[in-house]
């Protein structure tokens, strides 16, 4: 379903990604797990164009996305981030039916998708359709931005960190939602994330980012067997914070 093909992105003199070359099969949840600075975020952003590779080929179901119109990709692809980003004179409903709307779509087809959407992440319609996002909390806004990245059925669903922001305990019942939820619609998707725990949690495969380089990649087993030491310095940042609980 996607492919990254050495592909380098140089800001100035920074080289902040350097000749990543990944692949994600349909289906298929790759987690891009690094710090602050390792070059996880950018390359998210290039597989829908909110940064342009300085070289290399990003192909999505075998087509480059050069060839694409950025916002006609950017329609093929779903989007959740950090701090959700709703629009705040938007109703949930609409919010979520956003880019179904864009398309074209029959309004009767998009209150349907809405509908579905909001009661697959556990926020009944009836309750919630007609809410503004300053009536949300955090976790709420954050499942309506889950629904409306899935929104218009795209072929691959990026996510940035999107639960980041909140509380452990939220956290933690938002990400058995997504795990649920991603198995139901068999959903492909690349998720950024800085946590160990979380990676290990939701991904098939991680792809471990570090200083704009890719380290090392594969199942959560495969991993631990990396002798890379950023790898290995890593997987063990969990064991030693509990350590330190005694």
């Amino acid at each position: 379903m996607l492919e990254l093909e050495d592909v380098t992105v140089r800001f100035g003199e920074v080289t902040a990604v350097n000749g990543v070359s990944l692949t994600v099969a349909e289906g298929e949840l790759l987690m891009l797990l690094g710090g602050s600075g390792s070059g996880k975020t950018t390359t998210l952003e290039t597989i829908n164009r909110l940064v342009e590779p300085t070289s290399g080929v990003i192909r999505l179901d075998g087509e480059d996305v050069r060839d694409l119109v950025p916002h006609a990709l950017r329609r093929r692809i779903g989007y959740c981030f950090q701090g959700v980003g709703l629009f705040a004179h938007m109703t949930v409903a609409e919010n979520v039916g956003i880019t179904p709307r864009l398309l074209g779509w029959p309004p009767a087809r998009i209150v349907k998708r809405v509908t579905e959407l909001l009661e697959m992440v556990e926020l009944p319609p009836t309750e919630y359709a007609g809410r503004m996002p300053g009536e949300l909390s955090g976790g709420q806004a954050q499942r309506v931005g889950v629904a409306r990245a899935l929104a218009a059925d795209p072929q691959l669903v990026l996510f940035d960190e999107p639960f980041g922001a909140l509380d452990p305990v939220t956290r933690e019942n938002l990400q058995a939602s997504f795990t649920a939820l991603r198995r139901e619609l068999g959903m492909t998707g690349v998720f950024v994330t800085h946590d160990v725990l979380e990676a290990l949690a939701l991904g098939d495969r991680i792809a471990v980012m570090h200083e704009g380089s890719l380290a090392a990649i594969g199942t959560p087993e495969a991993l631990r067997e990396s002798e890379h030491p950023y790898v290995q310095q890593l997987l063990d940042a969990p064991r030693r914070a509990l350590g330190a609980l005694g």
